[in-house]
């Protein structure tokens, strides 16, 4: 995907496409995966310093164009925000938490279960981590 792309996807989200916002968004597009900060920075080597990552990774997230999952790990994770509806309840999948490898994978065939909850309680979002080991590492 070549930069004027990624300023068309940036610019959808109501972000301005800076030099560092492209190069974060690159490697999210590239993640097969949900990314912590530190994969983030292990990517882009030494072109961005781990606070000029996160602080773009806070807008992103501010302006919904990445999910924040609380990766199993006790560490952030982000991922792409790739439909134009997301941050709904009902496009939010669950996640897988591998204890051996320490991966977190995202099963988007199984959708967060419904949950009842209070009147009155408005959620935004809901982070549904199953944790154990996957079937690489079950072998």
């Amino acid at each position: 995907m070549n930069n004027t792309d990624v300023e068309d996807i940036l610019n959808g989200k109501g972000i301005k496409p800076t030099a560092n916002r492209i190069l974060v968004m690159k490697e999210l597009m590239k993640a097969t995966r949900p990314v912590s900060l530190t994969d983030l920075e292990s990517s882009l080597g030494f072109s961005m310093d781990k606070a000029s990552i996160f602080r773009v990774l806070e807008l992103f997230s501010e302006k919904d164009a990445v999910h924040v999952i609380e990766g199993g790990s006790r560490a952030l994770k982000y991922e792409l925000c790739h439909c134009g509806t997301c941050h709904t309840l009902s496009d939010q999948h669950v996640h897988f938490y591998c204890e051996a490898c320490k991966e977190t994978y995202c099963l988007e065939s199984v959708s967060v279960p419904q949950v009842n909850i209070p009147d009155g309680f408005s959620p935004h979002s809901i982070n549904y981590m199953i944790k154990g080991i996957c079937p690489g590492c079950s072998k």
